[in-house]
């Protein structure tokens, strides 16, 4: 099964890389990577990160954490190799990172050093410590305005908590103002259908968040983001967020989904017992649709996967290779492939 899905990956990339040849287009590269839990070594007072410690479960040691940050980095330098563009990603959504150090030190790595990466990071609430962020190469993108959200949920026994916040962060990508909304919404942890309400308060927040630009400016070109832990087809994204994957169907203010075609042919970023699922999504507003590319438009969205990223043997070969299976460290990348688009202009 996973080498069907790799190999349908490959295919679906190739009409993409002679394409981009001959556009003449200038592409903007945006991507959105689960790092799985990007810790560093040291336990923070009221926060739940004892397994990431050298004495925890996990045995976490400076020399697991520096070759974690490597790995990852090794990744994110490889996005958008595929379509001609070697110099990674100008906008890259990032989620499970503890702490603005830890971001510190995976821009610092010897592979992202020299792009120069700045940071967009608020702390939140969450009891894990867990945030999202964006990162962005200054010569490409300029942020100037951010906001993080809180999302405020209620348990089945009847107590608040806060979820990881939403970040908004508004820029200039190569002088054209844009919004990223980046977001990890709530696990499946309890299950799927227990779990469900509260990933469609997340999609909730998040609308909110889209309408509120959107009575701004309605053409607001504005990018959506995140691990979602829905695919592209549940009732958070489809209706909740409004966000359809087909273009001839989409109404007044919805967005447009292109993962979930891809979704539909079998392409996933995570696997679980045998199951893809699609969680990693970028989501656009129809300001970023159609053929005038005068502003800049989407191009293509993907998946990325290298063989150096997956399990190469056993029951689980194509999988995601993790830094974590349980509490055994083997050394590897994230339990999640990234995910990406072009977007393309008029030079």
């Amino acid at each position: 099964m996973a080498r069907v899905i790799i190999g349908m990956l490959i295919l679906a990339l190739l009409p993409l890389a002679e394409a981009s040849a001959q556009t003449g287009l200038r592409a903007g590269l945006v991507a959105f990577y689960n790092l799985e839990n990007l810790f560093d070594t040291i336990k923070s007072a009221g926060v739940n990160d004892e397994e990431f410690t050298a004495l925890g479960p996990k045995r976490w040691t400076g020399a697991r954490y520096r070759e974690k940050l490597a790995n990852n980095a090794k990744v994110i330098a490889g996005i958008g190799r595929d379509e001609g563009l070697p110099g990674g990603p100008h906008v890259l959504a990032l989620c499970e990172i503890e702490n603005r150090e830890v971001i510190e030190d995976l821009v610092g790595t010897a592979a992202l050093a020299h792009l120069n990466y700045r940071i967009v990071h608020y702390n939140s609430f969450d009891s894990r410590g867990v945030d999202v962020a964006l990162i962005y190469q200054p010569e490409y993108f300029v942020a100037t305005a951010s906001r993080s959200y809180i999302l405020p949920l209620t348990s089945e026994e009847g107590e608040e908590y806060y979820s990881r916040s939403q970040l908004v962060v508004s820029g200039e990508l190569m002088g054209e103002l844009m919004h990223f909304i980046v977001n990890h919404w709530p696990s499946r942890r309890s299950g799927s259908k227990a779990s469900e309400r509260l990933r469609i308060e997340a999609a909730q927040l998040t609308r909110s968040i889209v309408d509120s630009l959107q009575y701004i400016d309605a053409g607001a070109r504005i990018v959506v983001m995140g691990d979602l832990n829905d695919d592209p087809t549940d009732a958070s994204v489809t209706r909740h967020l409004r966000a359809s994957g087909s273009i001839a169907s989409l109404n007044k203010g919805d967005l447009y989904n292109p993962m979930y075609d891809l979704y539909r042919k079998g392409v996933g970023s995570l696997a679980y017992r045998d199951r893809w699922n699609l969680f990693d999504q970028i989501i656009v507003s129809q300001s970023l649709l159609g053929k005038d590319y005068s502003t800049f438009k989407m191009v293509a969205a993907r998946v990325y996967i290298k063989d150096f990223m997956t399990q190469r043997d056993g029951r689980f070969r194509g999988y995601p290779l993790r830094t974590f299976v349980g509490n055994q460290y083997t050394a590897g990348f994230s339990d999640h492939f990234p995910v990406y688009v072009v977007l393309g202009r008029e030079r």
